[in-house]
């Protein structure tokens, strides 16, 4: 379980080392155009539900840290469904990671 540690007062969030890096992917691609927007994601039954946001700006440093060493391979597809979510209106929100290949 990875984890993306956002902000100079640290707070942690555990990610799954996968959707991280695709997560990463998107929030570098839109800081470095220096784009600000909101990141949500809902919380695990585990965790008593509910969700979260937090505004990401390039003004905050942001830190992803792995659990594993190994690079997983991006999913296009994936990667466009998170930009599109994190264009939106709504901001970035983890979509469930579509079949490569699959008609979008």
């Amino acid at each position: 379980m990875g984890q993306l540690i956002y902000g100079t007062r640290i707070s942690e969030f555990e990610i799954e080392d996968r959707t991280l890096a695709h997560l990463q992917f998107v929030i570098a691609a839109k800081l470095r155009r220096g784009e600000q927007f909101m990141l949500t994601w809902n919380h695990g039954v585990e965790r008593g539900s509910g969700r979260s946001a937090i505004w990401v700006s390039p003004y905050v440093p942001v830190h992803f840290k792995y659990s594993g060493n190994r690079h997983p391979k991006l999913n296009r597809q994936w990667l466009e469904a998170l930009m599109d979510a994190a264009n939106s209106p709504g901001g970035l929100q983890s979509v469930p990671e579509p079949l490569e290949g699959a008609a979008g």
